[in-house]
């Protein structure tokens, strides 16, 4: 009986556990997002990143070069549409939704991007 009750008290105590990390992890700006379920961003299973296409669902490649576009001289430093990828560059490789990521950008240069979420 007592290992019975040491067990279910530590599953509930993982449970609480697990549920609080994935509380603590989540965007505000992801609200809707967290209503529909992991799958709704884990397209290819919850064990691997999301794809560029399940984050496109929501987010538009133009409207996002648009919002993070720069003056002239400084055009390629968009992180949406840059000189080294274009358009190409995978989402994951600076956005994270479960841990903060730095711009890949910052592996080389020394430009800020002041509103990245990370």
């Amino acid at each position: 009986m007592n290992n019975k009750m040491n067990t279910a008290l530590a599953l509930v105590l993982g449970c609480c556990l697990a549920l609080s990390a994935q509380a603590r992890d989540k965007r505000d700006y992801h609200e809707m997002v967290y209503d529909s379920g992991c799958k709704s961003c884990h397209d290819q299973g919850t064990k691997t990143y999301p794809s560029d296409g399940s984050c496109l669902q929501c987010h538009d490649v133009e409207e996002l070069v648009e919002q993070t576009a720069r003056s002239e001289e400084d055009k390629w430093q968009n992180p949406h549409n840059n000189l080294h990828y274009g358009k190409e560059l995978p989402c994951v490789e600076c956005h994270g939704e479960h841990q903060p990521k730095q711009p890949m950008c910052n592996n080389c240069h020394t430009f800020k991007f002041d509103k990245h979420k990370q």
